[in-house]
C-alpha cells in the first residue's frame, strides 16, 4: 500500500587508492590509472549551479486562507492543562475544512492538552503567542496506527504528534509554542526497547511484505515523529516554537512547495533532528534556529531497499538563513538516501555554541554500501562559525556500517559537491572526503574558505576523484590554488557616515569600516568585470553584538537583497561571511551595502568577487 502522490512525485533516478594534498597544490585525487572524473550533471549544467535557485523559489508560494476563524475553545477545549482537548481539535478542524478552509486557534491562553492532530486541506492550525499545545504523555493517545515512515522504511505504526496524510494547503503557524513533551512519555524508553521490532520491519522490506501488512504501534516500540506531513502540496510552517519532540521534529515526506521559516526547534534525547525534507520537492527552510540534540537541518529520501523501490528523491531544497547550536550535523544530507538527493542550495548559515551542545560537523554527507542511491549536486556557500566537535566538511560513504544489516550490497554514488566560503573556527579537521574503493566521491570543489584552529590541518582525501580546492586556507596555509575572485577593501571604497578603524584583529588590508549608528549609512564599491554575467559577492564582516545589523544590497542602483541579514559573529574580532549573487555589466559596476535600520551596519573589512 503506497501514498497516491507517489507517482505525481516520482522522477527518473540518476543510477562507483587515496590523496595526500599539500599546501598549494590544485588536486585530482583519481584511480591508479591517474584520469581525472569531469565535472557532470547539475554542476556542470549551467555557468552556476546556483542559477537555479530564483526558478525553484519561484514555485514555493505558502498557501493562503479564507478569513475564517474556528476557536477551539468553541469546541470544548480548556487551557487547564488537564482537559483532554483531542476532540476539540478533531472537530475544529473538520469543520473548517467543512466550511472551504479558514484558521483552526489555538488562544494565547494557557496549555491545551492533547493527543494526536490530524489536519486537512485548507486548514491553518495557528497557535497565538502565550498559548501552547503540550502533547498527552500516554501512547494510546496516538492509537490507531497510520502510515508512515520510520527511519526512510514505509509501515504502520503510531500516529507522528500532528499528522497529514494526501492533503493541501495546510499550515501551522503562530508565535506561540507546540510542546510535544516527549520525555513524560514513554518514547525515550523505547530507544532501549526498539531493536526487535527495527530489524524486523528492515528484514520486511527486504522480503516484500507488502506495507500494509508492517503493523507496528502497540506492543512495538518505534516511536513516532511529532510533526510528519506525508504526501502534501503547498505547506507552511512559520514561526512556531515547536519543543521537546519524541522523534524528528518536523517531517515532510513525498511532499512539495514546502516552506518552513522563522521557526525554533529545541530538542533533547536520541534521534531528535530538526527539518527531515524526505522525498521532497521545492522546499525553502529559512532563518530558523535549532538547537537539536541531533541533526539540525538533514535531507533524506527511504532507506536501503525500501528507498529504492519508492524511488523518489529530494530535489530543489533552499536552506538559508539559519542558526544552528545543537548536536551531531548543522546541514546533512543521510544517511536515508536511497531514494536519491539532488539540488540542495545551502547559502549564509551560521554555527554557534549552543546551551547543551556544539555542532559535530558543519557539512555532513552519510551513506554506506547498503543505500544505494545517488547525491547530485550539493552546493553550499557562506557556512560560518564554529566550533565544530569533530569536523567541518565530511562526505562519508562508510558510515555505520556496524551489525547485521538487510538486504543487498548497493554502493551509493556521492559527486558534484561545491563549498564555498565555508569559514569555520575551532575543529579537528577542516576537509575530510571518505569515498569506498567501489564507489569513489566524485567532482567536489572547496573554494575561498577559511579555517582556524584546526588540529589536523592538511585536508584528508581517500577514494575521490576531481578533488579540486582554490583559495582554501587552514591555520593561515594556503591549499589548492590561489584566490579566483577579485578582493575589494572596504576602506578603499566610498563611505557615507563611517570611519576606517583598525582597533579589531583579523582583519584584511589595512583596515574595515565601522559604519555609523544611523539608517542610510553605507560602503560603495566600484568594481570590474570582465564580461556581463553572474557573479558571487562576498561581504566578510563582524558585529559583536547579538542584533542583527540587516543592509540593503544595492548593485547598479537596484536593490538585489533588501534587507540582508548580518547577524551577530559573537565577537569583533570573529569575522564571517555573507554572500548574494548579482547581476553584473561588462567593465564597472557599483555594489553598495546601505544599514537600514538605527543601528547601522556591521563592521565591514571587503568585498570579494567571484565571476
Amino acid at each position: 500500500m503506497t501514498p497516491s502522490r507517489r507517482d505525481l512525485l516520482k522522477a527518473a533516478g540518476i543510477a562507483g587508492g587515496g590523496a595526500v594534498l599539500l599546501p598549494r597544490t590544485a588536486v585530482a585525487a583519481s584511480g591508479t590509472a591517474g584520469t581525472a572524473v569531469a565535472a557532470s550533471g547539475t554542476a556542470g549544467a549551467l555557468a552556476s549551479p546556483w542559477d537555479q535557485v530564483p526558478a525553484i523559489l519561484a514555485r514555493i508560494v505558502p498557501p493562503v486562507f479564507p478569513d475564517r476563524t474556528f476557536p477551539i475553545t468553541d469546541y470544548g477545549a480548556r487551557p487547564d492543562n488537564t482537559t483532554d482537548c483531542t476532540p476539540a481539535f478533531r472537530d475544529a478542524i473538520a469543520a473548517c475544512n467543512a466550511a472551504g478552509g479558514g484558521t483552526v486557534l489555538v488562544p494565547g491562553t494557557g496549555r491545551f492538552r492533547t493527543g494526536k492532530i490530524h489536519l486537512l486541506s485548507n486548514v491553518r492550525l495557528h497557535v497565538e503567542s502565550g498559548g501552547t499545545i503540550r502533547f498527552r504523555s500516554d501512547a494510546a493517545s496516538f492509537l490507531p496506527t497510520v502510515f508512515t515512515r520510520w527511519q526512510g522504511i514505509e509501515c504502520y505504526n503510531y500516529s507522528p504528534f500532528i499528522y497529514a496524510r494526501n492533503q493541501t494547503n495546510i499550515a501551522l503557524t503562530g508565535t506561540g509554542t507546540i510542546d510535544g513533551n516527549g520525555a513524560a512519555g514513554p518514547w525515550f524508553g523505547f530507544d532501549g526497547q526498539r531493536d526487535p521490532d527495527w530489524q524486523r520491519l528492515q528484514a520486511m522490506a527486504v522480503d516484500g511484505v507488502p506495507v500494509d501488512q508492517r503493523q507496528f504501534g502497540d506492543g512495538h516500540y518505534l516511536k513516532p515523529n511529532m510533526i510528519q506531513l506525508y504526501g502534501c502540496a503547498n505547506v507552511l510552517i512559520e514561526d512556531l516554537d515547536i519543543r521537546n519532540p519524541a522523534m524528528w521534529a518536523v517531517h515532510p515526506v513525498l511532499s512539495r512547495n514546502v516552506t518552513v521559516r522563522r521557526v525554533k526547534i529545541y530538542s533533547r534525547g536520541a534521534m531528535v533532528d530538526g527539518v527531515d525534507p524526505e522525498s521532497s520537492a521545492d522546499v525553502l527552510i529559512e532563518n530558523c534556529s535549532f538547537d537539536t540534540g541531533d541533526d539540525g537541518t538533514v535531507i533524506k529520501s527511504g532507506r536501503d531497499i525500501d528507498g529504492r523501490r519508492v524511488g523518489v528523491p529530494s530535489e530543489n531544497i533552499v536552506i538559508r538563513g539559519n542558526k544552528y547550536y545543537g548536536r551531531w550535523g548543522a546541514i546533512t544530507v543521510g544517511s536515508e538516501m536511497s531514494g536519491g538527493v539532488r539540488n540542495i542550495f545551502a547559502e549564509n548559515n551560521q554555527i554557534f555554541p549552543g546551551s547543551s551542545y556544539k555542532s559535530f560537523y558543519a557539512l555532513y554527507l552519510k551513506t554506506n554500501n547498503r543505500r544505494g542511491g545517488v547525491v547530485d549536486g550539493v552546493h553550499v556557500r557562506g557556512l560560518t562559525g564554529g566550533p565544530c566537535d569533530r569536523g567541518g566538511f565530511y562526505i562519508d560513504m562508510n558510515y555505520s556500517l556496524t551489525g547485521p544489516g538487510h538486504g543487498p550490497i548497493v554502493h551509493p554514488v556521492i559527486q558534484n559537491i561545491t563549498v564555498e566560503h565555508l569559514d569555520i573556527n575551532d575543529s579537528p579537521f577542516a576537509i575530510k572526503l571518505s569515498g569506498s574503493s567501489a564507489s569513489r566521491v566524485k567532482n567536489v570543489t572547496v573554494s575561498n574558505s577559511t579555517f582556524t584552529a584546526i588540529d589536523t590541518p592538511a585536508p584528508q582525501i581517500s577514494n575521490a576523484d576531481n578533488v579540486q580546492l582554490h583559495n582554501v586556507r587552514i591555520n593561515g596555509t594556503l591549499y589548492g590554488t590561489p584566490p579566483t575572485g577579485t578582493r575589494y577593501e572596504a576602506e578603499n571604497a566610498t563611505i557615507v557616515r563611517g570611519v576606517v578603524e583598525s582597533n579589531h584583529a583579523g582583519h584584511t588590508g589595512t583596515g574595515f569600516v565601522n559604519y555609523d549608528n544611523a539608517v542610510g549609512s553605507y560602503v560603495e564599491f566600484t568594481i570590474t568585470a570582465a564580461n556581463a554575467g553572474t557573479a558571487t559577492l562576498a561581504f566578510r564582516f563582524a558585529n559583536g553584538t547579538t542584533t542583527n545589523r540587516p543592509m540593503d544590497i544595492v548593485v547598479n542602483g537596484t536593490v538585489i537583497a533588501a534587507g540582508k541579514a548580518f547577524n551577530g559573529t559573537g565577537a569583533w574580532t570573529t569575522w564571517q561571511t555573507a554572500t548574494v549573487s548579482a547581476q553584473l555589466n561588462a567593465g564597472a559596476n557599483t555594489v553598495r551595502a546601505t544599514a537600514t535600520t538605527a543601528n547601522g551596519g556591521p563592521n565591514l573589512d571587503h568585498l570579494e568577487v567571484t565571476a
